[in-house]
């Protein structure tokens, strides 16, 4: 019953998604890194100074994601790597760009020419700790078996990544995954001693780190572009055009300048992009108009996969607890949800539902799931069998004694359901910032990104702070609907 329900309230957020996205602007989105937004922005604000609408989805997490967008038209273009594109997307190691073309016409995709920078991967220490032990190359690290080596996640995972190079290399260490900004602290701590770097970083000459040589030439050249839509050749020619004459602009002595007056000078990208551009940079709000718009955006995700559940969940807690075997199984198959990870459950939506608030509402009915349905069952089950059967012996039909018995005693341990699984939305909803769909996760992901404390706690403290309001807020709905004569009597 469950998995016959859960796809028609699915099918209703994919129909809602795509009402709304019927007049929507042209989309190009970034990775959950410093130069890929600020290439995203630069494209999205040269696209504006011709007169054309167009969004920038910020930070939508690692390649996969990025890409699958792009594949089923959730954005038209994003800044990519010709090395990931070939290694990692395509499959093709070592081919040219006229072939990497051709794949990607298959596809219904295009490729402008190289930016002008190859910000290809490496690996760095601290320059005082590659001396000190002699270390030159990766090669040299192979003799260091204790050394502590943290990657960022995706690094770990890709083929052009950790796998690849520890086997290239035989390089006998266990690597940790971590975020990339947060693994600069970890270097500077001691904590680590081995980061994966950009050659582009910032953060290279700012820490004075040594970049190891890469001597057996594992990594190929991730020389930047913009991987785009075919069809906006047709849609928005001008655009398209603009992003294609980008090529050769950007040299990497310039890419390094742009990230350090993000990361170090603490610019906005949007203010870095358009001094680049040499347009009128945009008016940057204040931060209670930011607190006030993310705040109507995390309602929005919280609010509306809560009534979806609360639409499945009820009647499925009450079958629950009718049907006792089937009850069983409608249990095990809501709580078997409620184990899968928050972050693959919200990628693994973007394929039904592409990126933004859909994916993000989808996986929040999900795991709002469970607490309702558990809360409904143990509350109607819990009521002592006197009562059940006083109601049964003066004749009232089933449907009667839910509505007029079961449901009113079993109010309070419902209430309490949905006010975990509220709860729990709150702040599982900041993930969802990973895949376009905004809230208070945005600023706690630039906030990391750019190592900018305050940021952070401008999305986690409305946060908790809604969290406290909802928990309020469904303490005083309980007292009001509670019937007056099952209230506990005070305390005196």
């Amino acid at each position: 019953m469950v998995l016959a329900a859960m796809p028609v309230v699915l099918t209703l957020v994919l129909a809602v998604a795509t009402t709304a996205t019927a007049a929507e602007p042209l989309r190009i989105g970034s990775k959950n890194f410093t130069e890929s937004v600020i290439l995203a922005e630069i494209g999205a604000r040269a696209g504006r100074a011709q007169g054309r609408d167009i969004e920038h989805r910020r930070q939508l997490g690692g390649t996969r994601i990025l890409w699958r967008a792009l594949e089923n038209g959730s954005i038209d273009a994003y800044p990519e790597y010709t090395g990931t594109l070939a290694q990692e997307l395509l499959q093709m190691p070592g081919a040219s760009d006229d072939a990497l073309r051709a794949a990607l016409a298959e596809r219904g995709l295009a490729m402008t020419g190289p930016l002008g920078f190859d910000n290809t991967y490496a690996l760095g220490m601290r320059a005082d700790r590659a001396l000190a032990l002699g270390i030159d190359s990766i090669s040299d690290l192979a003799a260091h078996p204790g050394l502590k080596i943290g990657l960022s996640n995706e690094f770990m995972q890709r083929a052009d990544g950790w796998p690849g190079l520890s086997a290239a290399y035989g390089l006998p260490q266990r690597a940790n995954g971590l975020d990339h900004d947060l693994a600069y602290r970890g270097l500077q701590s001691g904590a680590i001693d081995v980061i994966d770097l950009y050659s582009t970083d910032a953060e290279i000459d700012y820490y004075d780190l040594a970049v190891l040589a890469d001597d057996r030439r594992f990594f190929p050249a991730y020389r930047a572009v913009f991987l785009y839509r075919a069809d906006l050749d047709a849609r928005a020619p001008d655009w398209s055009a603009t992003l294609e004459a980008m090529a050769g602009r950007i040299d990497a002595t310039a890419m390094r300048r742009l990230n350090a007056r993000v990361k170090l000078g603490r610019e906005s990208e949007a203010a870095v992009a358009a001094d680049w551009l040499g347009v009128e940079a945009p008016q940057a709000g204040g931060r209670t108009a930011r607190i006030a718009r993310r705040t109507v955006e995390h309602l929005g995700l919280v609010g509306v996969s809560l009534a979806l559940a609360l639409l499945v969940a009820l009647p499925l807690g009450v079958l629950a607890a009718r049907r006792r075997r089937l009850g069983q199984l409608v249990l095990s198959l809501t709580g078997l949800l409620q184990t899968l990870p928050s972050l693959a459950v919200f990628v693994f939506m973007i394929p039904l539902f592409g990126i933004g608030a859909g994916p993000a509402i989808a996986a929040l009915f999900l795991y709002s799931l469970l607490p309702i349905v558990r809360n409904t069952h143990a509350g109607i089950t819990g009521i002592p069998r006197e009562l059940r059967e006083t109601a049964a012996a003066l004749g009232l039909p089933p449907r009667t004694r839910l509505w007029r018995v079961e449901l009113p005693l079993a109010l309070r341990t419902i209430l309490a359901g949905i006010k975990t699984a509220a709860v729990i939305n709150v702040g599982t909803a900041t993930l969802g910032a990973l895949i376009g769909a905004g809230g208070y996760g945005q600023p706690i992901l630039t906030g990391i990104r750019l190592d900018d404390i305050g940021l952070i706690l401008e999305g986690a403290v409305p946060a908790a702070a809604l969290a406290l309001a909802v928990q309020g807020l469904f303490e005083l709905v309980e007292r009001a609907l509670t019937p007056r004569g099952l209230r506990l009597a005070p305390r005196r």
